[in-house]
């Protein structure tokens, strides 16, 4: 989800709740603790310089049950941040406690966040000498019924 997106969202949203990919909720009493621009700069596994650029966000919770981040609030926090740092339109990437410091990707479903997994990948695959990933098929599909239905007995 992109910073746009996010803020369409919350103009229109009642309450602000986020869930896991495992299903679980992030407590209702979570705080935004920061709001950050992070730029990696990097060379891959083939030597190509590379830029990414994401809207950072850090989920938190604290012993602060009587509190709960209402939307207004959120867009006025995301509203100081993007002046301050000069966020445009971003990718989002939420971090949260779990085992460690976890990055989750965002979505919405209608009703709620959904904090999505991220993974790992080589961006040189040509240059790591990894294969393409085969289009899998059905042998079935490899001739027609045609050429299925021919006696091959002849």
């Amino acid at each position: 989800m992109k910073l746009r997106q996010l803020r369409e969202i919350l103009q229109n949203a009642a309450t602000i709740a986020f869930r896991l990919p495992d299903g679980s909720q992030v407590p209702g009493h979570f705080h935004v603790t920061e709001i950050g621009k992070v730029t990696r700069h990097f060379i891959d596994c083939g030597g190509t310089e590379r830029k990414e650029e994401v809207v950072n966000f850090q989920l938190w919770n604290a012993n602060d049950y009587d509190h709960r981040l209402h939307p207004d609030k959120l867009l006025r926090i995301i509203t100081l941040a993007a002046k301050t740092l000069g966020l445009d339109d971003e990718e989002i990437e939420v971090e949260y406690q779990g085992q460690t410091i976890q990055k989750f990707g965002l979505d919405f479903d209608g009703e709620r966040f959904l904090l999505t997994a991220t993974y790992t990948d080589c961006l040189a695959k040509e240059a790591c000498g990894i294969p393409k990933q085969k289009k899998k098929i059905r042998l079935s599909e490899l001739c027609s019924d045609s050429c299925c239905s021919q006696d091959i007995r002849k």
